[in-house]
């Protein structure tokens, strides 16, 4: 359940804690009213799968230290963490703690096992026994009451200890969980089972009523082998994180200030340089590290040496190795293939691709759903109902058999066995268990194919969508567009054209400016430096160059400034021929202080067309999607690439300040009463109003700028496939967590009633309990088979 309170105007700080302790949904109750009481906690959320708490509050009125002792008060306990990769000690402690947890409850399991097995068996022997040889009457075996006595016992000192233990504790509180639950009912059975053989001993009854001695043994050696087989479940759904920093070395190749890379000559090994190695969380911004072949890239930096293929699957998703060499960046956690490298380190701790990926992967599984914080409101007075249902069906027995005339021995047997069976299968573990576990699952799955799904919100909005909006440059295309020919107009020289439009670009970050200046490079041309430089988003730059004014972007952007039109013969051919082609044409105009601006050219650039982009999208079809490309591109071009591509809509000519506006058209058209749920799908920073504007945003990341991207969903690979894939697995995710809370739910509607009548044996209830918690992540757990492609 989320804690919210007023947004403060001063900066808060987030903090993630380690909890453990909790056995079931009232436990995440009893943390978050703990969290509620600290002055500054701003907000939290509490997950029960995980064993951990999220944490946003006000440095100037608390601190991780405050947060984690009141967690501890409460009764549990609480360790605050570091996010990220430096989270690696304190992953590595979690899983420690949970691996203790799950050997100490096989322990308890065994021992109850061993303690209750052979007497049952022994027991059932002799009802066989008895029904051949006496005519199925009963016959009173004393040795048998005293064997299962003690053996009761036995399982109530040590299998029950940690139950009991834990039942004090939140009595102590003025509160209860699951363990108040099971230790009531094993202390039901148990204490009535010694009251009726002390009666039975002292001649109160005239034969041996039904003890539940065994009973009680069985329920807690049952109980607690649901408890391994969920601890297991859980360190198989939590993996995925534990995965993601088993990735990152803990050592890194060092070279030393002798060893520099400018030593190494290009190509060659650096043999006999010297190194040192040295834990990767000692290393910083600026440091050269040795990355040999078959080695793990230890951190985030950029190669000044060597060359070599790197496999990034990990991270992406995608099996292809991808060439490395001078000036590529390299993510750690990522392998080296054949050939080593010298890489300079760009990133460190928390800053790190693999760091990023994995807070992202953490605050998902600690987000819930609306229906999740239902839930734990329900199971918050759960227990206390459960008690009072209890108590309720005690008098109703009591009363049941004064009015039938029973005798004291079966009356007193009765309410025994449905009082205890109520107690034990009420527990609302798998109610606490249901969401979590899914989640856990789902995003673990995301991250594993380089898909990173931000919170629980983006998995209930991916579900709904149908329809796609898709950007074009570096979204359908590969977003590196190069130079195809320039023409001049006017009678203005070709090389003189390119070096003005390169002059003018110089400064612009625009993915078409860049390839104008490396085109203007590539042909060696003299590139002046402008006196001044401004951009207008939509439209183009402008800049002064020798005291000229150079334009250069779209036909609007010389419309604007008063162009008289004068173009060189043939050029709207080429402006047509371009279009069909699928080029981008940027035009190249001067004016003079008080002329008319004139035309100089045309730069005609092609960006070339993903492959996996007519795939991807034909996919989206089949799945019943809508697709449409928005772009501010002409509409000739953005039309040819959306028939090569095979999108069903296409808005052009948009500018970047009119796209959300665009994606509120597609949301709710003015002729349709019918409201769209639209994903827009773009690179995260230029498209970032429309992505927000979007029902979903999807954006295309890569490895080094993960931090960066705002979307709902972010795509490291850049692969367009990956849009169905976080669709479907969002649907199946959803499903998940839909079952899982039907059927926790739906077991206790049932089971409460069928054991207050006294239609459950303790034992079965037991049984049953045990199962529903193993129940509901082993069908999260199956979110790991699911077909995605």
């Amino acid at each position: 359940m989320e804690v919210s309170a007023t947004a403060a105007s001063h900066p808060v700080e987030e903090a993630a804690l380690a909890v453990g302790g909790m056995t079931c949904a009232s436990c995440v109750a009893q943390v978050e009213k703990a969290l509620r009481s600290v002055p500054g906690v701003e907000a939290s959320q509490v997950n029960l799968a995980r064993g951990s708490a999220a944490v946003r509050f006000d440095p100037q009125r608390t601190d991780p230290g405050t947060i984690a002792s009141a967690i501890s008060a409460a009764g549990y306990t609480a360790v605050p963490e570091e996010p990220g990769i430096a989270a690696g000690n304190v992953e590595a402690e979690r899983i420690q703690r949970q691996a203790m947890e799950a050997r100490a409850w096989l322990r308890r399991a065994v021992a109850g096992i061993l303690l209750w097995a052979p007497v049952e068996i022994t027991h059932w022997v002799l009802r066989l026994v008895d029904s051949a040889h006496h005519g199925g009457a009963a016959t009173d075996h004393v040795w048998m009451a005293w064997l299962t006595l003690a053996t009761g016992t036995a399982a109530i000192v040590y299998v029950g200890r940690a139950f009991y233990r834990s039942a004090f504790h939140a009595l102590r509180r003025g509160t209860s969980n699951m363990d108040t639950l099971i230790a009531m009912g094993a202390t039901v059975a148990y204490v009535y089972s010694l009251i009726a053989f002390s009666g039975y001993r002292l001649g109160r009854w005239q034969t041996l009523p039904d003890l539940y001695f065994m009973e009680a043994t069985g329920l807690l050696a049952l109980i607690s082998l649901g408890h391994w087989l969920e601890a297991r479940a859980r360190q198989s759904a939590g993996s995925a994180i534990h995965e993601l920093l088993e990735l990152a070395p803990a050592v890194a190749l060092r070279l030393r200030a002798a060893s520099t890379a400018a030593e190494n000559r290009r190509g060659a090994a650096p043999e006999g340089k010297e190194f040192d190695e040295v834990p990767v969380a000692q290393l910083h911004v600026g440091d050269l590290v040795l990355v040999r072949p078959g080695d793990r890239v230890p951190i985030d930096g950029v190669v000044v040496d060597g060359r070599s293929t790197i496999d990034e699957s990990m991270l992406t998703g995608e099996a292809m190795p991808v060439l490395r060499s001078l000036g590529d960046q390299v993510i750690g956690g990522t392998v080296n293939h054949d050939g080593w490298l010298v890489i300079r380190v760009t990133q460190t701790g928390g800053s790190t691709a693999l760091a990023q990926i994995v807070k992202l992967v953490e605050r998902a599984q600690s987000s819930k759903p609306p229906v999740q914080k239902l839930a734990d409101r329900i199971a918050a007075v759960f227990v206390p109902v459960v008690i009072l249902i209890a108590l309720v069906t005690g008098v109703g027995w009591y009363a049941w058999g004064a009015s039938h005339d029973w005798e004291a021995a079966r009356t007193w047997a009765m309410l025994a066995k449905s009082v205890c069976s109520v107690l034990i299968i009420a527990c609302p573990c798998a109610l606490g268990l249901a969401v979590p576990a899914a989640v856990m699952v789902g995003t673990g799955r995301g991250a594993q194919r380089g898909i990173l799904i931000r919170d629980v919100d983006a998995l209930q909005k991916a579900e709904r969508i149908d329809t796609v909006v898709l950007d074009k440059t570096g979204t359908l295309t590969a977003g590196k567009p190069v130079v195809v020919d320039v023409v001049s107009l006017n009678g203005f020289p070709r090389e003189q054209v390119l070096a003005w439009a390169a002059a003018a670009e110089r400064y612009s970050e625009h993915p078409l400016a860049k390839s104008i200046v490396a085109q203007a490079r590539e042909e060696q041309l003299s590139v002046p430096e402008p006196q001044s430089f401004s951009s207008e988003a939509g439209f183009g730059v402008s800049a002064q160059i020798d005291g000229r004014t150079v334009l250069v972007g779209n036909e609007a952007l010389l419309e604007r400034a008063g162009s008289n039109g004068a173009e060189a013969p043939g050029s709207a051919r080429g402006i047509a021929a371009a279009d069909l082609a699928a080029q981008t044409v940027v035009h190249v105009a001067l004016k003079n202080a008080e002329g008319p601006v004139i035309p100089v050219g045309l730069i005609h650039l092609s960006d070339s067309i993903k492959e996996d982009s007519a795939a991807a999208v034909a996919e989206l079809h089949r799945m019943g999607l809508r697709t449409v490309l928005l772009t501010g591109d002409r509409r000739a071009s953005a039309e040819a690439i959306a028939r090569q591509v095979g999108i069903d809509d296409v808005r052009a000519e948009v500018k970047p300040s009119e796209k959300a506006d665009a994606i509120r058209s597609l949301q709710a058209p003015a002729r349709s009463a019918a409201r769209h749920h639209v994903a827009m799908v773009g690179d995260g920073i230029n498209d970032a109003p429309a992505l927000a504007t979007a029902d979903l945003g999807i954006a295309i990341g890569s490895g080094s700028d993960v931090a960066k991207e705002t979307g709902d969903i972010i795509l490291v690979s850049g692969s367009l496939r990956g849009i169905a894939i976080s669709i479907r697995l969002s649907r199946a995710t959803m499903r998940t967590i839909r079952q899982n809370l039907l059927f926790a739910f739906l077991y206790n509607v049932l089971a409460i009633p069928l054991a207050a009548l006294g239609l459950l044996n303790p034992l079965i209830a037991a049984a049953a309990m045990a199962l529903s918690d193993v129940t509901v992540i082993g069908n999260a757990l199956l979110l790991r088979r699911r077909k995605l492609d």
